[in-house]
């Protein structure tokens, strides 16, 4: 379970035993892209849709080859691909759901139907997340962050967090700083310093959660990213 993602996909095409373990263990991951990629629950006892999302992943895991980048980020691409050619193929039957678009003559759901999958969506939004605290916690590592770095750097005051949301946006807003940040693996603290006016030590206290935010905005963190929000200003 610590290795790195990419690596266990690549290890399991040489132990193929280990394929069910993996694909059950990734399960909410492919039935989040489905969700997302079709814009309605999926019903994975029932639904087509389900065996072609699986299968897809499937197949992103038997093709994954390193130089590709995110092994989720790759089987995600592959899952929607595959889903919009399922539905381009039965686009001649006349009941046919458009990819993310609502018809307008869709069936009533009754309400103990509509709890049932609220009360779904809940309980696998737990497991989205775990997922992808797992897959930052692998990037993480290479920048010598843990998991535990960032929750102990995360600012506990609003005043704390508006501060370090100016730093983030200068970051993201800045292609020098952004490039050194991404290729010294730290941040320019002296650049930073004069274009924000914020306090050196204030700066350094919060690298750590500075270069985690960064990570997250510019990965494939869904779910993580609804815990930010820059648009705060002091």
């Amino acid at each position: 379970m610590n290795k790195d993602i990419n690596q266990r996909v690549l290890e399991i095409r040489v132990n193929p035993e280990e394929l069910n373990g993996f694909m059950e263990e990734f399960k909410p991951f492919v039935i989040s892209t489905a969700e997302k990629t079709l814009n309605r629950y999926i019903d994975c006892k029932n639904d087509e849709e389900w065996s072609v999302a699986l299968l897809a992943f499937n197949e992103a895991i038997q093709n994954y080859e390193i130089q590709k980048g995110s092994f989720l980020a790759f089987s995600k691409m592959v899952i929607k691909a595959r889903l919009i050619d399922y539905y381009r193929k039965e686009s001649k039957h006349k009941n046919l759901l458009y990819i993310n678009k609502v018809l307008e003559d869709e069936e009533e759901i009754d309400l103990s139907e509509k709890q049932a999958i609220e009360e779904y969506q809940k309980q696998n939004l737990n497991e989205y997340r775990k997922i992808e605290i797992r897959q930052l916690t692998e990037e993480l590592a290479k920048w010598d962050i843990t998991f535990k770095d960032l929750v102990k750097a995360s600012p506990k005051r609003a005043s704390t967090r508006k501060i370090y949301n100016v730093i983030i946006k200068y970051i993201l807003n800045d292609e020098k700083s952004l490039n050194y940040v991404l290729s010294k693996k730290t941040i320019p603290i002296s650049d930073i310093e004069k274009n924000t006016l914020v306090p050196r030590k204030k700066i350094e206290r919060a690298r750590k959660y500075i270069i985690s935010v960064v990570l997250i905005i510019l990965g494939d963190y869904e779910y993580l990213n609804d815990y930010i929000n820059l648009e705060e200003e002091i």
